[in-house]
């Protein structure tokens, strides 16, 4: 850890030498020079457009870093330019200004001394006089001058009205010179225009710039923040209503003052009025394309494909070695006549089975077959259990990061005749329209998931709207497979999916009491450091995963993870100004195409290289080498929230759970939660958490209407 004095300490000086630099962030580690002192004094910050010779006036905080020492951690600065004839040498010297390296900064200041800078800013023409200076060079300069001190203008603006240095850099290269402009004109684009900033931030600069609290452009941004912050929590839309009541508190303003600014939106289309629901225009587009495109794929002939369902079943079990049960034979049944057909059901129902027999029939027509999930690692299952290629839905649709899409959609489709998606509980409203727009009109779309865990991340219930809809044949797997029912964590994850309390064993599935959240985390570490590798023999990196309902608090992912990286990973080599060390256990937060990694890949750090500013991580079947400005989506994984684990299984589960979770202490939540361990669940908390979750099986209703748009014939 790190101790930080608490006043804010002001020192000048000349930029030495650079550390480190990242361009996309602005990131800075660099050496000070400053007056009269003998050693070299270190800064971190974001910096935009430093260079070596620059002298800096900078105000921060000390820090004292493990690794780096005592380093002054920036929080504004500005450039002063050198008064002296050296230091205008060193600081021209530097590159800084395009067309001036070391050769002609030393020519122009033999020619002009202490007065370079102001012929160079005043009397451009004199640079002419310079050898080796022509009409190209000059203009060259003077440009170069002109952008610098632009830049230095606007970083001085921007900071003086409350904006941190961070904050600065992002804005400066997201509108460039245009960033004081577009900040006095309405500071509310940075809420969507960039990362990081929020309509928080942007709330916040607005003040400082002195625009009222009831300015239409403040208005018309809290109802927009309101509609995305909605989104995230999976609504497709609200109601009208409840749109202006929950902006009207954000905002802290009359709701009747948020009608006309409404109004203002519908009629620029950055909302949609859809009788008394108001979307963001993609969430509309996305649940309308998901109901049209549904339909179309429902009511479009397969191609002839006879399957004589009897003789295709009995060949199958006699051919496969495998039995299927009533309930797999009506569903086999149902799917030789369905265009797009359900398949859900909990652990130990055959869903497995089912679909490998499916596969079977199906390839013996001689159909072309697609397999997918959401993430890496359901793929990666899905080819496991089906022993056949699957993809990630974003690769089997061709996502370009390059251009933002997928190169896949109803001018490109899918060479498929039947695709089936496995994990599609996970599918937000999004990523099944896309999937959607590449299907051919002839292609068959099966959809398998449990409809009983939690739903996407994202926007919408699409797995459980399409199932309540009525419009597509559903096969519901209820029998548990006896061998699946000799298992602790089957037979309770239905017993709690039946809203019954779960039956502890001392075989696979445990509860460790623990009331107090101090104790909790103590409990979860010895756990997995000391007692389940002893016990069971497995290893506490690549076989154990924590798991918790929540980011914050005692036993929150946060403090998991800083807890057990500690435990587990005391001595590894960090990562400067990362929250990494080498041998950590490490998460990919988000698809990166790129680098071929997905969200929810779990890996090891195993080389931190200082020099090159890069890191490789042992992922299951490779190593991705990661630059260090490449890390911010990865996250240290010892412990994941349940949301984040779905999709995924392990062979053992530790789960927190805790009363002051109580938000979270759903049902869905606690059945997701142990559905991902193979072998071992291990619940340590407080039983009264277990019993909350358990009678709690309010769902928060989602805002969608793709079920009611399904269900109205066009």
């Amino acid at each position: 850890m790190e101790s930080a004095d608490t006043t804010l300490t002001r020192i000048e000086g000349v930029v030495e030498r650079i550390v480190y630099e990242s361009e996309e962030t602005g990131f800075f580690v660099a050496r000070l020079r400053e007056e009269g002192k003998v050693d070299l004094t270190t800064f971190v910050g974001n910096l935009m457009a430093v260079s070596q010779g620059e002298t800096l006036r900078l105000w921060g905080r000390w820090v004292d870093d493990k690794k780096w020492g005592r380093q002054l951690r920036v929080e504004r600065y500005e450039t002063v330019l050198p008064a002296t004839a050296d230091g205008i040498e060193k600081y021209l010297g530097s590159g800084l200004i395009e067309g001036i390296g070391k050769t002609f900064a030393k020519r122009l200041v033999d020619a002009f001394g202490v007065e370079t800078l102001r012929v160079i800013d005043e009397e451009p023409e004199r640079l002419r006089s310079v050898p080796g200076i022509g009409e190209k060079r000059a203009a060259q300069i003077r440009e170069g001058w002109h952008s610098q001190r632009a830049i230095q203008s606007i970083m001085l603006f921007l900071q003086s009205h409350g904006i941190g240095v961070g904050q600065a850099v992002r804005i400066y290269k997201r509108y460039g010179d245009a960033a004081v402009a577009v900040l006095r004109e309405n500071p509310y684009r940075l809420a969507s225009d960039v990362t990081g900033i929020g309509f928080t931030g942007a709330d916040k600069i607005a003040a400082n710039l002195g625009i009222d609290r009831a300015a239409p452009q403040r208005l018309e941004a809290g109802l927009l923040y309101a509609l995305d912050r909605a989104a995230t929590e999976g609504h497709c839309f609200l109601p009208g209503a409840e749109l202006i009541e929950g902006a009207s508190e954000l905002l802290r303003v009359s709701s009747e003052l948020l009608s006309t600014p409404l109004i203002s939106l519908v009629t620029r289309t950055e909302v949609v009025r859809d009788g008394e629901a108001i979307y963001l225009p993609r969430l509309h587009a996305a649940e309308r394309g998901c109901d049209t495109r549904l339909k179309r794929l429902v009511r479009t002939p397969s191609g002839e494909v006879s399957i004589k369902v009897d003789r295709a079943i009995a060949w199958v079990e006699r051919t496969q070695g495998m039995a299927l049960s009533k309930e797999q034979a009506g569903a086999v049944r149902a799917a030789a006549e369905a265009k797009v057909f359900v398949i859900t059901g909990g652990p130990g129902t055959g869903k497995t089975t089912l679909i490998n027999g499916l596969l079977t029939i199906f390839e013996k027509k001689g159909l072309d077959i697609l397999l997918a999930a959401p993430t890496g690692r359901a793929a990666k299952r899905m080819e496991a259990a089906t022993d056949r290629p699957a993809k990630t839905i974003h690769r089997l649709l061709e996502f370009s990061p390059k251009h933002g899409g997928f190169a896949r959609d109803e001018n490109n489709p899918l060479n498929a005749d039947l695709v089936i998606i496995d994990e599609c509980s996970m599918v937000d409203i999004y990523l099944m329209h896309n999937l959607l727009r590449a299907l051919p009109g002839h292609a068959r779309l099966f959809l398998v998931g449990d409809v009983d865990q939690l739903p996407s991340v994202g926007p919408g219930s699409v797995l459980m709207d399409i199932i309540a809809s009525g419009v597509v044949p559903v096969a519901r797997l209820e029998t548990v497979f006896r061998q699946a029912a000799e298992s602790g964590i089957v037979s309770n994850a239905h017993r709690i999916n039946r809203g019954d309390y779960p039956q502890f064993n001392t075989e696979d599935f445990f509860l460790i009491e623990r009331k107090d959240p101090a104790k909790a985390l103590e409990t979860v570490v010895e756990l997995v450091a000391k007692r389940i590798p002893s016990k069971f023999g497995l290893d506490p990196l690549r076989d154990i995963q924590v798991l918790t309902p929540m980011h914050r608090g005692e036993v929150g992912v946060a403090r998991l993870n800083e807890t057990l990286q500690q435990a587990l990973n005391p001595d590894g080599e960090p990562v400067a100004h990362k929250p990494f060390r080498l041998h950590d256990k490490v998460m990919q937060l988000r698809n990166n195409y790129e680098l071929d990694v997905y969200n929810g890949d779990v890996g090891i750090v195993t080389l931190v290289d200082v020099e090159a500013k890069e890191m490789h991580v042992q992922f299951e079947d490779r190593v991705v080498l990661y630059a260090f400005d490449e890390t911010d989506d990865l996250a240290p994984a010892y412990a994941a929230t349940v949301h984040k684990s779905q999709g995924s299984e392990y062979p053992a589960v530790v789960l927190a759970l805790m009363p002051q979770h109580y938000l979270l202490l759903q049902r869905n939540m606690l059945y997701t939660a142990i559905t991902r361990g193979k072998r071992i669940v291990i619940i340590v908390g407080d039983p009264k958490a277990v019993s909350m979750a358990v009678r709690n099986n309010r769902v928060t209703r989602r805002y969608t209407r793709l079920a009611e748009r399904l269900r109205n014939e066009v």
